[in-house]
């Protein structure tokens, strides 16, 4: 390599890390005025496990193990769609929302994987909500008692129509008092969201 080669690769080595750090100090830094609030919205609803509609009551013997109250289970996937607005990355650290079947809360569920979403871009997280019917049981006496009369159904056949239903995607689904936490730099955030399904 002559003398001129070596001087061009000097000068353009140079010029390459004058860009990179002329790049850096051009990104945004987050601050009060410019955290615009990220958007959650629900993509999808999955009926990830179903087991039929059962339940036991603790009066009856089990081939092992020991008698208890116990039903059915049931596990949905949520996916949410996470938006950054802002010029600069962010992290989720925290997504938490109830769940109702046709309005009757069942269930409160959370999400502690966090996870940096890129300036300007939307990531996608899953979050899982496991029912059964003993604990959907409870909720409903607890909470739903004045709602089913007004239905004019009881707890039982309520319970039956959703577990029955839900796999064919047949009953309204509601994501109510959705918070998610986000943080950039010093700065944190906490967004609500909310969503049906079907829309």
């Amino acid at each position: 390599m002559n003398k001129t080669s070596k001087v061009l690769s000097i000068i353009s080595f140079i010029a390459i890390i004058a860009l990179l750090f002329g790049c850096a100090g051009m990104m945004a830094k987050p601050t009060e005025k410019n955290f615009k609030d990220p958007v959650v919205t629900m993509d999808s609803v999955e009926v990830a496990h179903v087991f039929g509609y059962w339940y036991f009551s603790k009066k009856v013997k089990p081939t092992k193990g020991k008698p208890d109250n116990v039903g059915a289970p049931l596990d949905l996937a949520f996916t949410f769609n996470v938006e950054n607005p802002n010029d600069y990355a962010v992290l989720l650290e925290d997504i938490k929302f109830t769940v109702a079947f046709e309005d009757f809360d069942l269930n409160t569920v959370s999400s502690t994987a966090t996870q940096w979403i890129p300036a300007g871009k939307t990531n996608q997280v899953k979050v899982h909500a496991h029912f059964d019917v003993r604990q959907s049981l409870l909720s409903l006496l607890v909470t739903g008692g004045f709602k089913l009369k007004e239905k004019k159904t009881n707890v039982w056949a309520q319970l039956e129509a959703w577990w029955t239903g839900i796999p064919e995607y047949s009953v309204p689904i509601q994501v109510k008092g959705g918070a998610a936490i986000f943080k950039a730099g010093a700065l944190a955030k906490v967004v609500s969201f909310h969503a049906s399904f079907p829309e």
